[in-house]
């Protein structure tokens, strides 16, 4: 879920896709079903690079002519059973009259990069968050945000993307990919939310560490990254020149499905197999765990060459046990 300038009825089947690129920057595809009394607006925390620029530190990106983004996806899993999807479409939205910051039109949404926390200033209030709900969330101090204004009161809007300049993007095994799921949907910050989230992301090091895909009745998680694997490249399943360069076509794609009461927070995605933890705060023991094995989205040369050399010494020693047995 997300964090919605205005009270919500209820939000549900959210989707994130997430791709780290080697130049630094990050892709995002969020997408969900709501319904909400008042006009309202999304707001998505992200960890911009420092210095942040209004025009250089995210690019927008209209995934209005690829409302199956997320259904495509799914198809890379012919064992999942895809939720039932409603074909809700929406009206183009029109600028405010008196916009105090820079809007673009982004598909079927009004959509601004807001730099900082003190620019909410320069949004309209019924688009802003109470201060007091960010003194709670203190980590968000010097984040970027991305605001899209939602043209609706309810329905499954088209897929929001954009590509924002990671500050969590080292280029080595420290890289982290970056889903925002901290939940705000009345004006508060709970400890703890109800999460119905479908985690999806591409990684080359995610590629090169799982085995083959499991065709059991149900989708299983591959051992080493926690993740469910697509069973074929993406670009057997993806209308690729429609996702506008967001999705590798020679990749595969993983899945991570989080149900349930869990810690309210954002989830990172590390690159470090055998030191696996859940770098958010999901990890509360009183909770269900969403099963986050650290991974990564990116790794530069030094990255890739520890982790394939860490994997040629698990395969050997394996093999060295199954002879020793024999």
């Amino acid at each position: 879920m997300c964090i919605f300038s205005q009270p919500v009825v209820s939000v549900t089947n959210t989707n994130i896709f997430a791709r780290m690129l080697a130049d630094g920057w990050q892709h995002i595809v969020y997408q969900m079903d709501f319904e909400s009394a008042k006009d309202n607006a999304i707001i998505l925390p992200l960890p911009v690079t420092l210095a942040v620029t209004e025009t250089e530190s995210l690019e927008f990106i209209s995934l209005q002519d690829y409302g199956n983004f997320f259904e495509d996806l799914r198809k890379g899993f012919p064992r999942a059973v895809p939720k039932s999807l409603r074909s809700d479409s929406l009206k183009s939205s029109k600028h405010p009259t008196e916009s105090k910051i820079v809007v673009h039109e982004v598909g079927d949404f009004v959509a601004s990069f807001v730099p900082s926390q003190a620019d909410f200033e320069r949004l309209d209030e019924q688009f802003r968050i109470p201060k007091e709900s960010w003194d709670q969330i203190p980590k968000y101090s010097d984040y970027g945000f991305a605001v899209f204004q939602l043209s609706k009161r309810s329905g499954k809007p088209h897929p929001m993307a954009f590509k924002f300049h990671s500050r969590l993007n080292t280029g080595d095994k420290s890289s982290q990919i970056f889903f925002p799921t901290v939940h705000i949907h009345d004006g508060e910050v709970h400890q703890h939310e109800h999460f119905d989230h479908s985690l999806f992301l591409q990684s080359p090091v995610f590629d090169a560490a799982v085995g083959d895909y499991n065709v059991n009745s149900k989708l299983v998680a591959d051992d080493t990254t926690g993740y469910v694997r697509s069973k074929w490249n993406a670009e057997s399943f993806c209308d690729i020149d429609s996702t506008l360069g967001i999705i590798e076509p020679h990749g595969l794609v993983h899945l991570k499905t989080m149900k349930g009461d869990l810690k309210n927070d954002d989830i990172l995605v590390s690159l470090t197999f055998d030191e696996a933890e859940e770098v958010s705060s999901n990890s509360d023991k009183n909770l269900p765990k969403p099963d986050l094995a650290s991974s990564a989205g990116i790794a530069g040369a030094a990255g890739m060459a520890w982790f394939f050399d860490r994997r040629s010494r698990l395969i050997n020693e394996k093999k060295k046990r199954v002879q020793d047995n024999n």
